[in-house]
């Protein structure tokens, strides 16, 4: 059994989908709509941009998921048993499965940046790495900072779990994680505290959102971020999206439910190769590739 895996912020390059644009009329068409959808040039910053012009919040998100969507749309043998989406990339996942439509998605995730920059500005706050703990003690050690908000944000694979919160409590926490034996803990280059409380106002804008939108079922399940679950129920996809903006991203937990259900190859829709060396390191029986 074969799953289709879509990644999330940080994957993006400069010239990112110009082969693609090139060698594919549907592909081509597929970027012209983006751009009209979206009201400026992505493709233009996309094929031509800077490092920074692509880190922008308005670019970065459309441009991982109109990349990773066309990757899907145009693959004559793209036939998952199952898919998944790191974060921004469940969104790709549910789009390249038929639940959303291109159009529709795009519009979302273009929401989700606009909702996340917004509540970035409302409550300063960042995220940080953490390599060589377990997850257990790096919980429990966000747990005990009671004067911050500090949570687990994304359980990316055994020894590497990311945590959200305030500057001070990040400062904090990094602090005690090497205490408690972490081999880093270093804070990171984003713009706030994603997959935490500190997203509710982005969550609120993009509840309302998700809920005009149709989503139909999917062509086969997504195992979604929220609780690393495989769902094809619509409205329960709908909600675990919801959900997803103030809730961690289980991606270890994720790959591990899919191995438990017979999936062994992993095939990476999108810019870049994190989620399959994740993969490996989750399963290290795993069969991996990109598109």
């Amino acid at each position: 059994m074969t799953a289709y895996i879509f990644p999330g912020q940080g994957s993006q390059f400069s010239g990112m989908g110009k082969d693609l644009y090139e060698q594919s009329e549907k592909a081509s068409s597929l970027f012209e709509e983006a751009n009209r959808i979206l009201g400026f040039d992505l493709t233009k910053i996309m094929f031509e941009g800077s490092a920074d012009e692509l880190k922008e919040t308005k670019v970065t998100q459309p441009a991982i998921f109109v990349h990773s969507v066309i990757l899907a749309l145009i693959n004559p043998d793209f036939r998952p048993d199952a898919v998944a989406g790191h974060s921004l990339g469940e969104f790709s996942a549910l789009t390249a499965a038929g639940s959303l439509s291109f159009s529709d998605g795009l519009k979302l995730v273009s929401q989700r940046a606009q909702a996340m920059q917004k509540a970035c500005e409302a409550n300063p706050s960042t995220m940080a790495a953490v390599l060589g703990l377990d997850d257990e003690t790096v919980e429990k050690v966000c747990a005990e900072i009671k004067d911050h908000v500090v949570v687990a944000a994304n359980y990316n694979c055994p020894g590497q779990l990311v945590i959200s919160g305030t500057h001070e409590g990040i400062e904090v926490a990094c602090q005690k994680l090497k205490e408690a034996g972490a081999k880093r803990a270093l804070p990171l280059p984003v713009g706030g505290a994603f997959h935490s409380p500190l997203m509710e106002l982005a969550k609120q804008e993009l509840s309302e959102a998700i809920g005009k939108t149709q989503f139909s079922k999917p062509i086969c399940p997504i195992y979604q971020n929220v609780d690393a679950r495989a769902y094809e129920n619509p409205e329960m996809i709908k909600n675990n999206l919801i959900l997803q903006l103030t809730f961690p991203v289980r991606w270890t937990q994720t790959i591990v439910n899919m191995s438990k259900a017979g999936i062994m190859a992993y095939i990476e829709c999108g810019p870049g190769k994190v989620l399959q060396g994740l993969v490996k390191k989750i399963n290290k029986d795993a069969v991996v590739a990109s598109l």
